[in-house]
């Protein structure tokens, strides 16, 4: 089975692969989230692998547009401990270090290690691609941040781990496909929707779910392009668009809303986050 990710092998979403699927995917890196939406649509990817959020800096926007945006849909979410590793050249040891590349989120994730130690984050577009980079260049005055699959898959060494800010550091990735999962005992849906630029209509498309006892675990909103001030909403709450009282939710739902789109209802994560 080829699964999508963004990023570079060894990146988090790799890790997260492994984690969900053990031996039985083959991950397949792309560059940009939009490619790994275009990896499944296209058929190069049986199914793609994106984050969507973190415990700490909060919603990958860019996940949300493009789930509302393309038409695969969400199947399946799994959750990743992140531990945050300073890897270097071999040869390298801390004194050298001047300058630390990464994403932008992982070196905001290590704010206070890098304040500490002096040392000057440089933003990259993937934390494996990162410890890449610095391999492929032999720049030896400079560390990556990333995870240690990062530095097994590069031959790197690590030089300290769990330089995090917060160990309670958790990223949240949905499973996209082309599929939709039957019901479980525990299902999660998402939606998109736009209610009408009047007061109440958000409260009263939300009461749709509430009066029915179903759970809203996310609320997210984002602007709608083209109409400044007002705003698309993303959902997830517990329940599948199958199920009796998920459907007569939905049916009073859109009675509030202008547009609305299903994106997807599949198994809730219910295992241990993995801690590599």
């Amino acid at each position: 089975m080829r699964v999508a990710f963004q990023g570079e092998l060894g990146a988090y979403s790799d890790e997260a692969i492994t984690f969900h699927w053990g031996g039985a995917a083959e991950p397949l890196p792309r560059p940009y989230l939009p490619d790994v939406f275009d990896a499944v649509e296209e058929g190069e990817a049986d199914l793609g692998l994106v984050a969507v959020e973190n415990s700490i800096h909060g919603s990958i926007v860019r996940t949300f547009d493009l789930l509302n945006e393309r038409t695969v849909k969400a199947q399946g979410e799994t959750v990743l401990r992140i531990v945050h590793c300073l890897i270097v050249n071999p040869g390298v040891e801390a004194g050298d270090v001047k300058r630390v590349y990464s994403h932008h989120q992982a070196l905001g994730q290590c704010r206070e290690y890098l304040e500490k130690h002096g040392l000057e984050p440089v933003g990259a577009y993937d934390t494996a691609g990162s410890v890449k980079m610095i391999k492929e260049q032999g720049i030896m005055d400079a560390a990556a941040i990333a995870s240690q699959r990062a530095a097994e898959v590069y031959g790197m060494k690590v030089l300290e781990r769990e330089i995090e800010t917060h160990n309670e550091n958790y990223t949240r990735f949905l499973v996209v496909g082309d599929e939709e999962p039957e019901p479980t005992v525990v299902d999660k849906t998402s939606l998109a929707f736009v209610v009408a630029h009047r007061p109440g209509t958000l409260v009263n498309a939300l009461n749709a779910l509430a009066g029915r006892g179903i759970n809203l675990c996310k609320i997210e909103s984002r602007p709608l392009v083209g109409k400044p001030w007002e705003y698309i909403f993303f959902v997830d709450f517990h329940g599948h668009v199958k199920t009796p009282e998920v459907a007569e939710a939905l049916k009073e739902f859109k009675t509030h809303t202008s547009y609305i789109k299903h994106l997807g209802s599949y198994p809730r994560f219910a295992g241990q986050p993995s801690l590599p």
